[in-house]
């Protein structure tokens, strides 16, 4: 059995006004019998690799295709430029005074920029990489040409309504643009010129057919890759992660109820008066946008796009009246230790949400799970190593204020978890510390690549577990760099870029690519199908249909908007 045939679960009354609170526990029936011999699942979510960043020369097995740079002859096997490499070419927007989702263009760039340090461990900060050519073709490039696999490189720009723009309705050209004008990360904020030092560091990739990347172009080889996954939001990592939690979007609460941010705390991508696109208000302090109100900066742009698609958005872009939705990065309310950070309407964290998320959900079912996080140690963190808003759940009353709380725990515990299969939790999510979660500027790909493969090799070591276990390997975002995969736009918050997916156990299709159309929540669905559970709620995207594929593209659902649940990649 996949846990005691007896538990004690939390009891969750939800009280007007004042979110999730603690009752009597109570003891449960015993555990769901799961629809497939999956009893154990493990999430492990590493940080900002698109697809193409990480697979764009994968080379699948014999009989299985994949969509990537090599396949679309965009480069080569040697990560030159292929005969379509025209399809990676980035353009210029022209000046409109307005913030536009599609933009007209102005020109192409000759050449690509050359990539900016950002804030990279190691290098100057702010400054072009002068380990790059300022020649390089304008379109993807070859990292591993300039700089060794194990090397930092530069941070991307990824927020929402960037990445919007860089989209440019499935265009994708104006990924280096956006970057260099919007005046993200600007090195003087004040004054446009000065720029963003970006450059075209969106455009990296790595070259799986010249040997980086080994290990994960194995598993990819082994068992089952879905090359059609996306980060549900457009945007960075808080977003996203939430999603992955809640199939859903954090909003602005006070006193548990809907209310209005102020004024500071609005995202506004409106272009400064003289400017081509740099935003008034592209930073950290403004992150929520009220999209069910065209007025709102940069609601319309997107809005009049979801109107011109030629399917319906799911529930007309999923925007609430009166709601402001939390679209980048803010800390979640509570510490990892329970403490309440949120104080006034003017805290620059996000209010205690009340939504139903994955972990009320499974506790009130008698599934059990824990969120295993890089980076807490023992009763603390380690704040080098601890990402807060990788630890979505720490968002919620109903997790930090009752007895639930005890299942966020430390990579130390996952360890300590392995040695009973019969008490390992049927649901995991495992988060890598900091330095190992592929984040550039922070991480590398080498050093996610090392800690999933040992992980992997830590549940292999215990057959009984392992014959009962599917590992999901993906990341929470692109983290703004190029891909050449179609998104479908769902409602107003996304999807975004396509991101890789890998399914590790002995169920999973071996060397099968699989085309459905996923994204985070497809996760979600997967769980609630295995053990019978609900969608979250009316609003969270796990009540879409699965794809039904297009008879000429099986990346495209017919059906749209849908995403699918996972159970194309194992064979039962």
């Amino acid at each position: 059995m996949m846990a005691p045939a007896l538990r004690w679960v939390v009891a969750l009354l939800l009280l007007p006004g004042a979110g999730f609170v603690l009752a009597a526990p109570v003891a449960t029936a015993p555990p769901r019998k799961t629809v497939t011999p999956i009893e154990h699942l493990i999430v492990v979510v590493g940080e900002n690799l698109s697809f193409d960043n990480l697979f764009a020369t994968w080379e699948p097995p014999p009989g299985q295709s994949v969509a990537n740079l090599l396949s679309r002859g965009i480069v080569t096997k040697e990560g030159a430029p292929g005969q379509h490499y025209a399809l990676g070419a980035q353009n210029i927007g022209a000046a409109s005074g307005r913030y536009e989702v599609t933009p007209a263009i102005a020109g192409a760039y000759k050449t690509l920029p050359r990539p900016g340090t950002t804030y990279a461990r190691g290098l100057p900060r702010n400054q072009p990489d002068l380990r790059f050519p300022d020649d390089l073709p304008n379109g993807p490039y070859r990292i591993t040409r300039y700089v060794p696999y194990t090397a930092i490189v530069g941070d991307p720009v990824h927020r929402f309504f960037q990445m919007w723009q860089q989209f440019d309705g499935g265009k994708r050209d104006l990924f280096t643009w956006v970057a260099m004008t919007s005046g993200y990360g600007a090195i003087e904020r004040g004054n446009p010129g000065a720029g963003t030092g970006q450059g075209g560091v969106a455009m990296g990739f790595y070259d799986m057919a010249a040997g980086d990347a080994p290990y994960l172009a194995k598993l990819a080889r082994t068992y089952a890759l879905a090359d059609n996954d996306h980060q549900p939001v457009m945007g960075g990592t808080g977003a996203n992660y939430f999603a992955l939690a809640t199939g859903d979007v954090a909003v602005f609460l006070d006193d548990g109820k809907l209310a209005r941010p102020p004024d500071n705390r609005i995202e506004n991508p409106e272009p400064v008066a003289g400017t081509a696109n740099w935003y008034t208000q592209p930073g950290r302090a403004g992150s929520y946008t009220g999209c069910a109100d065209p007025s709102q900066p940069g609601v319309r742009a997107i809005r009049d796009y979801l109107a011109k698609l030629p399917y319906r958005p799911f529930r007309d872009g999923n925007c609430a009246p009166g709601a402001w939705y939390l679209v980048n990065n803010y800390p979640p309310a509570y510490t990892f230790d329970g403490t309440l950070r949120w104080k006034t309407l003017h805290s620059p964290v996000l209010p205690p949400q009340t939504m139903p998320n994955v972990g009320t959900q499974l506790a009130s079912a008698g599934v059990s799970w824990k969120w295993y996080s890089g980076g807490r140690v023992g009763g603390g963190v380690d704040r080098a190593r601890y990402c807060p808003i990788c630890d979505p759940l720490t968002r919620f009353a109903s997790i930090m204020t009752t007895g639930l709380r005890a299942n966020l725990v430390g990579l130390d515990a996952f360890d300590r978890d392995l040695g009973d299969a019969a008490t390992f939790p049927a649901v995991s999510f495992v988060v890598p510390p900091n330095p190992e979660s592929g984040h550039p500027a922070f991480s590398t790909v080498a050093e996610f690549e090392a800690f999933v493969k040992d992980l992997v090799g830590k549940v292999e070591a215990h057959p009984d577990l392992w014959k009962s276990t599917a590992i999901l390997v993906t990341t929470d975002e692109s983290g703004g760099n190029w891909d050449s995969g179609t998104i479908q736009t769902i409602d107003f918050f996304g999807d975004g870029t396509r991101i890789a997916l890998i399914a590790v156990s002995p169920w999973a299709k071996k060397g099968h690519v699989d085309h459905t159309y996923y994204d985070h929540v497809s996760i979600l669905k997967f769980i609630e199908r295995n053990w019978r559970l609900a969608p979250l709620s009316a609003r969270s995207r796990d009540n879409l249909p699965n794809p039904v594929p297009l008879a000429d593209d099986p990346y495209v659902p017919a059906n749209r908007p849908a995403i699918g649940d996972l159970m194309g990649l194992f064979a039962f």
